[in-house]
Protein backbone atom coordinates (compact mmCIF):
# COMPACT_ATOMS: atom_id res chain seq x y z
CA UNK A 1 0.00 0.00 0.00
CA UNK A 2 1.35 3.38 -0.35
CA UNK A 3 2.35 5.80 2.22
CA UNK A 4 0.67 9.32 2.34
CA UNK A 5 2.91 11.90 2.71
CA UNK A 6 1.47 16.00 3.36
CA UNK A 7 3.11 18.95 2.80
CA UNK A 8 1.98 21.70 4.62
CA UNK A 9 1.54 24.85 1.71
CA UNK A 10 4.18 23.63 -0.90
CA UNK A 11 5.54 25.90 -3.64
CA UNK A 12 5.32 24.90 -7.10
CA UNK A 13 9.31 24.68 -7.49
CA UNK A 14 9.96 22.25 -4.07
CA UNK A 15 6.60 20.17 -4.71
CA UNK A 16 8.59 19.16 -8.08
CA UNK A 17 11.32 18.36 -5.89
CA UNK A 18 9.46 16.20 -3.95
CA UNK A 19 7.99 14.55 -6.28
CA UNK A 20 11.27 13.34 -8.03
CA UNK A 21 12.83 12.24 -5.14
CA UNK A 22 14.16 8.88 -4.89
CA UNK A 23 12.04 7.17 -2.29
CA UNK A 24 11.85 3.51 -1.32
CA UNK A 25 8.50 2.28 -1.52
CA UNK A 26 5.17 3.32 -2.83
CA UNK A 27 5.36 7.41 -1.56
CA UNK A 28 3.04 9.99 -2.41
CA UNK A 29 2.70 13.42 -1.73
CA UNK A 30 -0.40 15.64 -1.31
CA UNK A 31 -0.53 19.36 -0.99
CA UNK A 32 -2.07 20.78 2.33
CA UNK A 33 -3.09 23.90 1.86
CA UNK A 34 -2.15 26.04 -0.77
CA UNK A 35 1.37 27.96 -0.93
CA UNK A 36 -0.44 31.78 -1.09
CA UNK A 37 -2.30 30.54 2.44
CA UNK A 38 0.98 30.04 4.73
CA UNK A 39 2.89 33.02 2.49
CA UNK A 40 0.08 35.78 2.78
CA UNK A 41 -0.34 39.28 3.80
CA UNK A 42 -2.27 37.84 6.88
CA UNK A 43 -2.28 34.48 9.15
CA UNK A 44 -5.19 33.33 10.58
CA UNK A 45 -4.02 30.63 12.58
CA UNK A 46 -6.61 28.89 13.68
CA UNK A 47 -8.78 28.49 10.55
CA UNK A 48 -5.70 27.25 8.49
CA UNK A 49 -5.32 24.75 11.36
CA UNK A 50 -9.02 23.56 11.36
CA UNK A 51 -8.87 23.43 7.67
CA UNK A 52 -5.60 21.32 7.42
CA UNK A 53 -7.40 19.19 10.31
CA UNK A 54 -10.49 18.48 8.32
CA UNK A 55 -8.14 18.25 4.82
CA UNK A 56 -6.89 15.28 6.71
CA UNK A 57 -9.38 13.41 8.40
CA UNK A 58 -11.48 13.83 4.85
CA UNK A 59 -8.54 11.87 3.01
CA UNK A 60 -9.87 8.58 2.46
CA UNK A 61 -6.78 6.56 2.77
CA UNK A 62 -3.93 6.90 5.44
CA UNK A 63 -2.12 9.94 6.58
CA UNK A 64 1.36 8.86 7.44
CA UNK A 65 3.11 11.56 7.64
CA UNK A 66 3.13 15.75 7.75
CA UNK A 67 5.90 17.76 7.12
CA UNK A 68 6.87 21.86 6.39
CA UNK A 69 9.41 23.67 5.25
CA UNK A 70 8.38 26.53 5.63
CA UNK A 71 8.70 29.37 8.79
CA UNK A 72 5.73 30.42 11.21
CA UNK A 73 2.78 29.47 10.66
CA UNK A 74 3.80 26.25 9.28
CA UNK A 75 6.32 25.45 11.27
CA UNK A 76 4.02 25.32 14.41
CA UNK A 77 1.26 23.68 12.44
CA UNK A 78 3.09 21.09 11.85
CA UNK A 79 3.38 19.69 15.76
CA UNK A 80 -0.34 20.95 16.46
CA UNK A 81 -1.26 18.66 13.67
CA UNK A 82 0.33 15.72 14.04
CA UNK A 83 -0.13 15.79 17.71
CA UNK A 84 -3.92 15.40 16.80
CA UNK A 85 -3.55 13.10 14.48
CA UNK A 86 -1.09 10.48 16.01
CA UNK A 87 1.89 11.01 13.39
CA UNK A 88 5.27 11.40 14.81
CA UNK A 89 6.40 15.06 15.02
CA UNK A 90 8.28 17.48 17.61
CA UNK A 91 6.66 19.00 20.73
CA UNK A 92 4.84 22.38 20.20
CA UNK A 93 6.31 23.44 23.08
CA UNK A 94 9.85 22.93 21.41
CA UNK A 95 9.48 24.62 18.51
CA UNK A 96 8.13 27.79 20.10
CA UNK A 97 11.13 28.09 22.32
CA UNK A 98 13.25 27.64 19.22
CA UNK A 99 11.08 30.08 17.17
CA UNK A 100 10.83 33.08 19.91
CA UNK A 101 13.91 35.05 19.24
CA UNK A 102 13.58 36.21 22.86
CA UNK A 103 12.45 32.61 24.95
CA UNK A 104 15.13 30.91 22.39
CA UNK A 105 18.26 33.45 23.89
CA UNK A 106 17.39 32.73 27.61
CA UNK A 107 17.24 28.65 26.62
CA UNK A 108 20.64 28.98 24.83
CA UNK A 109 22.45 30.93 27.46
CA UNK A 110 21.60 28.18 29.86
CA UNK A 111 23.62 25.80 27.59
CA UNK A 112 25.61 27.11 25.36
CA UNK A 113 26.55 30.49 26.96
CA UNK A 114 29.75 30.98 25.48
CA UNK A 115 28.00 31.18 22.12
CA UNK A 116 25.31 33.97 22.65
CA UNK A 117 25.82 37.46 22.51
CA UNK A 118 24.47 40.06 24.79
CA UNK A 119 20.48 40.61 24.72
CA UNK A 120 17.77 42.26 25.93
CA UNK A 121 13.56 42.78 25.17
CA UNK A 122 12.03 45.69 24.63
CA UNK A 123 8.47 46.53 24.34
CA UNK A 124 8.50 49.23 20.55
CA UNK A 125 5.36 50.68 21.61
CA UNK A 126 6.61 52.35 24.59
CA UNK A 127 6.93 55.99 24.86
CA UNK A 128 10.81 55.70 25.14
CA UNK A 129 11.93 52.50 24.05
CA UNK A 130 15.70 53.48 24.29
CA UNK A 131 15.46 53.13 27.49
CA UNK A 132 14.62 49.47 27.40
CA UNK A 133 17.64 48.85 26.01
CA UNK A 134 20.95 47.88 27.85
CA UNK A 135 23.48 48.07 24.98
CA UNK A 136 25.11 50.67 23.19
CA UNK A 137 25.46 51.26 19.52
CA UNK A 138 25.31 49.66 17.29
CA UNK A 139 23.36 46.86 17.92
CA UNK A 140 20.46 44.82 16.14
CA UNK A 141 16.96 44.90 16.48
CA UNK A 142 14.75 42.64 15.19
CA UNK A 143 10.52 41.22 16.47
CA UNK A 144 10.75 37.92 18.78
CA UNK A 145 8.87 36.65 15.92
CA UNK A 146 9.44 37.54 11.96
CA UNK A 147 10.22 35.81 8.72
CA UNK A 148 13.72 35.20 7.52
CA UNK A 149 15.15 39.27 7.88
CA UNK A 150 12.04 41.09 8.01
CA UNK A 151 12.06 44.46 10.31
CA UNK A 152 15.71 43.19 11.07
CA UNK A 153 17.61 46.44 11.26
CA UNK A 154 21.08 47.29 12.68
CA UNK A 155 20.78 50.59 14.42
CA UNK A 156 23.75 53.13 14.83
CA UNK A 157 22.33 56.06 16.94
CA UNK A 158 19.50 57.12 18.26
CA UNK A 159 17.84 58.73 14.70
CA UNK A 160 18.53 55.17 13.16
CA UNK A 161 16.49 53.79 15.92
CA UNK A 162 13.41 55.90 15.39
CA UNK A 163 13.22 55.75 11.82
CA UNK A 164 13.78 51.50 11.89
CA UNK A 165 10.66 51.31 14.74
CA UNK A 166 8.48 53.55 12.69
CA UNK A 167 8.14 50.67 10.32
CA UNK A 168 8.27 47.65 12.88
CA UNK A 169 5.13 49.86 14.71
CA UNK A 170 3.65 49.77 11.38
CA UNK A 171 3.99 46.09 10.29
CA UNK A 172 4.71 43.73 13.24
CA UNK A 173 0.77 43.00 14.11
CA UNK A 174 1.84 40.83 10.76
CA UNK A 175 3.41 38.13 12.98
CA UNK A 176 2.77 39.21 16.23
CA UNK A 177 -1.35 38.92 16.26
CA UNK A 178 -1.06 35.31 15.09
CA UNK A 179 2.18 34.57 17.57
CA UNK A 180 0.53 35.43 20.63
CA UNK A 181 -2.50 33.39 19.71
CA UNK A 182 0.02 30.62 19.47
CA UNK A 183 1.59 31.34 22.81
CA UNK A 184 -1.93 31.33 24.63
CA UNK A 185 -1.49 27.30 23.61
CA UNK A 186 0.94 27.17 25.93
CA UNK A 187 1.76 26.60 29.53
CA UNK A 188 4.55 29.97 29.28
CA UNK A 189 6.92 29.95 31.60
CA UNK A 190 7.40 33.18 34.07
CA UNK A 191 9.16 35.84 31.91
CA UNK A 192 7.15 35.12 28.87
CA UNK A 193 4.09 37.24 28.54
CA UNK A 194 0.77 36.00 26.71
CA UNK A 195 1.38 39.53 24.18
CA UNK A 196 5.43 38.10 23.35
CA UNK A 197 4.52 38.93 19.90
CA UNK A 198 5.00 42.30 19.91
CA UNK A 199 7.97 42.98 21.75
CA UNK A 200 11.72 43.00 19.87
CA UNK A 201 15.23 41.81 20.93
CA UNK A 202 18.16 44.19 20.80
CA UNK A 203 21.35 41.80 20.78
CA UNK A 204 25.07 43.31 20.31
CA UNK A 205 26.74 42.97 17.02
CA UNK A 206 27.91 39.96 16.03
CA UNK A 207 29.92 38.80 13.11
CA UNK A 208 32.68 36.62 11.09
CA UNK A 209 32.07 33.81 8.90
CA UNK A 210 28.94 32.98 8.70
CA UNK A 211 27.29 28.82 8.02
CA UNK A 212 24.22 26.91 8.84
CA UNK A 213 24.38 23.11 10.16
CA UNK A 214 21.41 21.17 8.84
CA UNK A 215 20.95 18.06 11.28
CA UNK A 216 17.84 15.92 12.26
CA UNK A 217 16.76 14.60 15.73
CA UNK A 218 15.18 10.90 15.54
CA UNK A 219 14.16 9.19 18.71
CA UNK A 220 16.57 11.04 20.83
CA UNK A 221 19.30 11.11 18.66
CA UNK A 222 21.01 14.02 17.14
CA UNK A 223 22.81 14.02 13.89
CA UNK A 224 24.02 17.12 11.88
CA UNK A 225 24.81 16.29 8.09
CA UNK A 226 26.38 19.20 6.62
CA UNK A 227 27.51 22.94 7.13
CA UNK A 228 26.67 25.65 4.54
CA UNK A 229 28.30 28.91 4.01
CA UNK A 230 26.50 32.03 3.96
CA UNK A 231 28.09 34.70 1.44
CA UNK A 232 27.05 38.13 2.17
CA UNK A 233 27.78 41.49 -0.07
CA UNK A 234 30.17 43.90 1.28
CA UNK A 235 27.41 45.64 3.22
CA UNK A 236 27.34 42.80 5.33
CA UNK A 237 23.70 42.43 5.76
CA UNK A 238 22.52 40.86 2.99
CA UNK A 239 23.26 37.32 1.38
CA UNK A 240 25.57 36.77 -2.21
CA UNK A 241 24.75 32.97 -1.93
CA UNK A 242 24.70 30.33 0.00
CA UNK A 243 27.60 27.99 -0.82
CA UNK A 244 28.23 23.94 0.11
CA UNK A 245 30.25 22.26 1.29
CA UNK A 246 31.61 24.69 4.42
CA UNK A 247 35.28 25.41 4.13
CA UNK A 248 35.42 26.29 7.72
CA UNK A 249 38.76 24.64 9.60
CA UNK A 250 37.22 20.46 10.76
CA UNK A 251 38.04 21.90 14.18
CA UNK A 252 35.41 24.98 14.48
CA UNK A 253 32.48 22.69 12.04
CA UNK A 254 33.38 19.96 15.30
CA UNK A 255 32.93 22.99 17.82
CA UNK A 256 29.52 24.03 15.86
CA UNK A 257 28.14 20.61 15.83
CA UNK A 258 28.79 20.11 19.67
CA UNK A 259 27.02 23.34 20.82
CA UNK A 260 24.15 22.32 18.39
CA UNK A 261 23.99 18.52 19.74
CA UNK A 262 23.89 20.21 23.30
CA UNK A 263 21.11 23.08 22.46
CA UNK A 264 18.87 20.66 20.39
CA UNK A 265 18.89 18.46 23.32
CA UNK A 266 18.37 20.76 25.91
CA UNK A 267 15.41 22.05 24.19
CA UNK A 268 13.98 18.88 23.94
CA UNK A 269 13.49 19.04 19.96
CA UNK A 270 12.93 15.60 18.76
CA UNK A 271 11.46 13.64 15.77
CA UNK A 272 12.24 16.63 13.45
CA UNK A 273 14.80 18.10 11.23
CA UNK A 274 16.37 21.60 12.10
CA UNK A 275 18.73 23.62 11.03
CA UNK A 276 20.97 26.49 12.88
CA UNK A 277 23.00 29.82 12.40
CA UNK A 278 26.35 30.86 13.64
CA UNK A 279 29.27 32.74 13.07
CA UNK A 280 33.03 32.32 13.77
CA UNK A 281 34.96 35.70 14.48
CA UNK A 282 38.65 34.25 13.55
CA UNK A 283 40.15 37.05 15.15
CA UNK A 284 38.91 36.25 18.81
CA UNK A 285 38.44 32.40 17.97
CA UNK A 286 35.15 33.09 18.95
CA UNK A 287 31.79 31.07 17.66
CA UNK A 288 28.49 32.67 18.05
CA UNK A 289 25.14 31.48 18.20
CA UNK A 290 22.71 33.42 15.58
CA UNK A 291 19.37 31.54 15.99
CA UNK A 292 17.95 27.96 15.83
CA UNK A 293 15.54 27.00 12.97
CA UNK A 294 13.01 23.77 13.92
CA UNK A 295 13.11 22.56 10.12
CA UNK A 296 15.22 22.09 7.19
CA UNK A 297 16.34 25.23 4.86
CA UNK A 298 14.42 24.71 1.61
CA UNK A 299 17.29 26.75 0.24
CA UNK A 300 19.76 24.37 0.55
CA UNK A 301 17.92 21.21 -0.67
CA UNK A 302 19.22 21.60 -4.25
CA UNK A 303 22.70 22.27 -2.82
CA UNK A 304 22.75 18.69 -0.91
CA UNK A 305 21.38 17.01 -4.11
CA UNK A 306 24.01 18.61 -6.32
CA UNK A 307 26.60 17.48 -4.32
CA UNK A 308 25.65 14.67 -1.96
CA UNK A 309 22.76 13.47 -3.89
CA UNK A 310 20.65 13.41 -0.88
CA UNK A 311 18.77 16.77 -0.67
CA UNK A 312 17.36 17.61 3.22
CA UNK A 313 13.70 16.95 1.66
CA UNK A 314 14.78 13.48 1.52
CA UNK A 315 16.25 13.73 5.10
CA UNK A 316 12.75 15.71 5.86
CA UNK A 317 10.32 13.06 4.59
CA UNK A 318 12.64 10.18 6.51
CA UNK A 319 12.73 10.99 9.84
CA UNK A 320 8.78 11.56 9.44
CA UNK A 321 8.21 8.61 8.84
CA UNK A 322 10.35 7.19 11.37
CA UNK A 323 13.70 5.88 9.38
CA UNK A 324 16.90 6.85 10.01
CA UNK A 325 18.53 8.92 6.59
CA UNK A 326 21.21 6.97 4.81
CA UNK A 327 23.14 9.65 3.32
CA UNK A 328 26.56 9.31 1.44
CA UNK A 329 28.32 12.38 1.62
CA UNK A 330 29.79 13.39 -2.16
CA UNK A 331 27.30 11.15 -3.30
CA UNK A 332 26.47 13.99 -6.25
CA UNK A 333 26.97 15.20 -9.36
CA UNK A 334 29.20 18.00 -8.25
CA UNK A 335 31.81 18.83 -6.14
CA UNK A 336 30.55 22.30 -4.70
CA UNK A 337 26.82 24.05 -5.83
CA UNK A 338 25.67 27.37 -4.36
CA UNK A 339 22.07 29.35 -4.04
CA UNK A 340 22.67 32.62 -5.53
CA UNK A 341 20.90 35.49 -5.10
CA UNK A 342 20.08 38.06 -7.91
CA UNK A 343 19.24 41.03 -6.06
CA UNK A 344 19.30 44.95 -6.58
CA UNK A 345 19.44 47.32 -4.05
CA UNK A 346 16.85 50.03 -5.00
CA UNK A 347 13.67 50.03 -5.97
CA UNK A 348 12.76 50.06 -9.47
CA UNK A 349 10.44 49.46 -12.35
CA UNK A 350 10.74 45.97 -14.35
CA UNK A 351 10.52 46.10 -17.84
CA UNK A 352 12.00 42.61 -18.83
CA UNK A 353 13.11 39.20 -17.38
CA UNK A 354 14.44 36.61 -18.77
CA UNK A 355 12.45 33.84 -20.63
CA UNK A 356 11.99 30.55 -21.53
CA UNK A 357 14.35 30.42 -24.33
CA UNK A 358 17.18 32.72 -22.20
CA UNK A 359 16.77 30.33 -19.11
CA UNK A 360 17.37 27.04 -21.55
CA UNK A 361 20.41 28.99 -23.35
CA UNK A 362 21.76 29.17 -19.77
CA UNK A 363 21.05 25.65 -18.60
CA UNK A 364 22.47 24.41 -22.13
CA UNK A 365 25.94 26.24 -21.22
CA UNK A 366 25.43 25.76 -17.76
CA UNK A 367 24.67 22.20 -17.56
CA UNK A 368 22.62 21.56 -14.48
CA UNK A 369 21.73 25.16 -13.10
CA UNK A 370 18.20 25.94 -12.58
CA UNK A 371 16.66 29.35 -11.84
CA UNK A 372 13.56 30.75 -10.01
CA UNK A 373 12.57 34.59 -11.41
CA UNK A 374 10.60 36.28 -8.88
CA UNK A 375 9.55 39.47 -11.11
CA UNK A 376 7.46 40.30 -13.60
CA UNK A 377 7.34 43.02 -16.25
CA UNK A 378 5.23 45.96 -14.98
CA UNK A 379 5.82 45.39 -11.14
CA UNK A 380 8.10 47.28 -8.73
CA UNK A 381 10.55 46.16 -6.18
CA UNK A 382 9.07 47.11 -3.60
CA UNK A 383 5.62 45.43 -4.18
CA UNK A 384 7.70 41.88 -3.31
CA UNK A 385 6.59 40.31 -0.18
CA UNK A 386 8.83 39.23 2.60
CA UNK A 387 12.17 41.08 1.51
CA UNK A 388 14.56 41.92 3.82
CA UNK A 389 15.55 45.27 4.68
CA UNK A 390 17.90 46.02 2.75
CA UNK A 391 17.37 44.99 -0.84
CA UNK A 392 15.03 43.21 -3.83
CA UNK A 393 15.23 39.47 -5.12
CA UNK A 394 14.93 39.18 -8.43
CA UNK A 395 15.21 35.35 -8.38
CA UNK A 396 17.89 32.96 -7.59
CA UNK A 397 20.48 30.40 -9.29
CA UNK A 398 21.11 27.18 -8.06
CA UNK A 399 24.65 26.33 -9.95
CA UNK A 400 27.00 23.64 -9.47
CA UNK A 401 31.07 23.24 -10.16
CA UNK A 402 33.62 21.27 -9.63
CA UNK A 403 35.72 24.13 -7.16
CA UNK A 404 35.05 27.02 -5.49
CA UNK A 405 36.72 29.49 -8.34
CA UNK A 406 34.60 27.23 -11.03
CA UNK A 407 31.50 28.31 -8.82
CA UNK A 408 31.82 31.55 -9.24
CA UNK A 409 32.68 31.90 -12.51
CA UNK A 410 29.24 30.27 -13.84
CA UNK A 411 27.65 32.26 -10.90
CA UNK A 412 28.73 35.74 -13.11
CA UNK A 413 28.03 33.43 -16.72
CA UNK A 414 24.83 33.17 -15.53
CA UNK A 415 24.27 36.00 -14.44
CA UNK A 416 25.04 37.29 -17.91
CA UNK A 417 22.44 35.44 -19.88
CA UNK A 418 19.87 36.58 -17.85
CA UNK A 419 18.48 39.41 -19.22
CA UNK A 420 16.64 41.82 -16.06
CA UNK A 421 15.91 45.45 -17.45
CA UNK A 422 14.92 47.55 -14.76
CA UNK A 423 14.10 51.31 -15.16
CA UNK A 424 14.65 53.64 -11.38
CA UNK A 425 11.53 54.88 -9.86
CA UNK A 426 11.21 58.53 -8.62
Amino acid sequence: MPRNVFVIGPDAFNQARLEALSVPGDIRFHPLLAYQNVRGDAYPLEELIDRAERQLRDFPGSVDALVGFWDFPVSDMVPILCRRLGLRGPSLEAVVKSEDKYWSRLEQRKVVADCVPRFCRFDPFAADPRAQVDLEYPFWIKPVKAWRSQLGFRVRDDAELRVALEVVRERIGRFAEPFNRLLGMLELPEGIPPEEGRYCVAEEIIGGRQCTLEGFALDGAVEVYGIVDSVRYANETTFARYQYPSDLPADIQARMIERSRALVTFLGLDNTTFNIEFYYDEKRDRTWLLEINPRISQSHSDLFDKVDGYSNLRVLVDVALGGHPRRTPGGGPFRYAAKHFLRHFEDARVAAVPGEEDIHTLQEEVPGTLVEIHVRPGMRLSELPDQDSYSYELGYLFVGAEDPRQLLERIRRCEELLPFELEPVG
